[in-house]
């Protein structure tokens, strides 16, 4: 990314839509607060799912929030309640070198990009998920953004072609949803920015996530060596596993995608089969442990918001969370990708708010791609629906759309599928 000067003729971004979160008043007493649950989220490499008690909050006042625009749409709603309608959500995983200089030099080796950018979408009806993740050397428009160090003085210009993960340095976090806003045509009115330290603090309150490894991984960039088989990761193994690349699929940014794929997946199973988001204990260190390292929007510093949207996630059936690569190709000389034909079709049902079907082989036939778990046990075919009697009344239409069924080309895994990453072989 070179120069701040504007590019020739505006950009007239898209009309984002989507994101109320409604609330339902504000807590009547202190007493309330203190003995309430807060609940914290965000999904990606660095995905965090808790509650905490309400001295979390001085937790996260140690980091100062970050502002979106868009969050204007939450104001004058109900705050309190489980929360009515959908909601985007935008987590950002920078590569910013912690002080204590364990992944090198933080003057010298850190850049603050967002190498790991994700979309959590809820939908309206609270009856499906999607986690969109876009790779971080997609060539994208940039709209005019906030400078974010004059916050009431000029506007950064547009950018044309610039790679995602320059978009943070660039403008900061609201430049980066002003960025996806423009290019799914949602809106996003809160999210989070997460740092290294955040998924080891996370893996390691809940215990440990399985991964599964169809063969032996090393990485000695990221120091991670697997052998073949199933491994419950926590701490900075669980942080090794989702920054490398080189160890796994065909050593590129879309690999490494699909390989967090499989470890978030496996996250949300452990969170819903082991109990924890009815364990307000558990709850509590998750978050605790995660807000230390994580800046939220200013949106999110209401306890109440974070309350909403756990409440809201805690019951999604697993197979109807989807995790999605934004689908791209390849551009000239492999250097980056540029959005495919097939982006059109994931935008469209983001913003008609349609859940989506993958197709089973996307995933496995892909370069980068990870393999159907070998050792899963065969699931049994669906029995085939009844015929209603013929005097049987006529049943009410769904009030959930079907499923838009995404082009082949596109790939991820439901947090239902069990898959397994493979070692790069070159």
């Amino acid at each position: 990314m070179s120069g701040r000067s504007a590019p020739e003729g505006p950009v007239e971004p898209a009309v984002p839509r989507h994101g109320r979160m409604p609330r339902h008043g504000a807590w009547q007493t202190y007493g309330k607060i203190a003995a309430a649950v807060v609940a914290v989220l965000a999904v990606s490499a660095t995905a965090v799912v808790g509650y905490a008690a309400v001295d979390l909050l001085a937790t996260a006042a140690v980091k100062p929030p970050v502002k979106l625009e868009s969050e204007t749409i939450l104001e004058n709603v109900p705050d309190i309640g489980a929360m009515e309608g959908g909601l985007n959500f935008l987590l950002v995983g920078s590569d910013k070198r912690p002080e204590d200089g364990a992944f090198g030099d933080p003057e010298e080796e850190s850049a603050v990009l967002n190498d790991v950018t994700m979309l959590l979408h809820i939908s309206q009806d609270h009856s499906h998920v999607e986690v969109v993740s876009f790779p971080r050397d997609l060539l994208i428009d940039v709209p005019e953004c906030i400078d974010p160090n004059d916050p009431e003085g000029e506007r950064l210009p547009e950018l044309y072609g610039a790679k995602m993960n320059e978009v943070l340095s660039w403008g900061g976090f609201g430049c980066v949803a002003a960025t996806i806003e423009q290019l799914t045509g949602v809106q996003i009115p809160v999210g989070g920015i997460v740092e290294f330290y955040g998924v080891a603090a996370l893996s390691t309150a809940i215990g440990g996530v399985d991964v599964c490894v169809v063969d032996r991984i090393d990485d000695d960039y990221t120091g991670l060596h697997l052998d073949p088989g199933t491994h419950s990761l926590q701490g900075m193994d669980a942080l090794a596993f989702l920054r490398t690349r080189h160890g796994v699929g065909d050593g590129s940014d879309l690999g490494r995608i699909s390989n967090q794929q499989t470890f978030l997946a496996s996250l949300m199973r452990t969170m819903q089969g082991s109990g924890t988001l009815g364990d307000p204990v558990k709850l509590y260190s998750i978050a605790k442990a995660v807000l230390s390292n994580m800046t939220l929007s200013t949106a999110l510093q209401n306890p109440a918001q974070l309350m909403s949207i756990a409440r809201t996630l805690q019951d999604i059936d697993l197979s109807k969370i989807a995790f999605v690569q934004y689908p791209t190709v390849y551009t000239e000389g492999f250097s980056a990708v540029v959005p495919a034909e097939s982006a059109q079709v994931l935008n469209a049902a983001l913003v008609a708010d349609h859940p989506v079907a993958l197709d089973p082989n996307a995933t496995t036939d892909a370069d980068f791609g990870t393999v159907t778990d070998p050792n899963a046990p065969a699931q049994p075919e669906a029995p085939a629906p009844e015929a209603p009697a013929t005097d049987a009344p006529a049943t009410a239409a769904p009030t959930t759309p079907p499923a838009d069924a995404l082009p082949p080309d596109v790939t991820g895994q439901t947090a239902a599928d069990v898959r397994c990453s493979s070692a790069n072989s070159g």
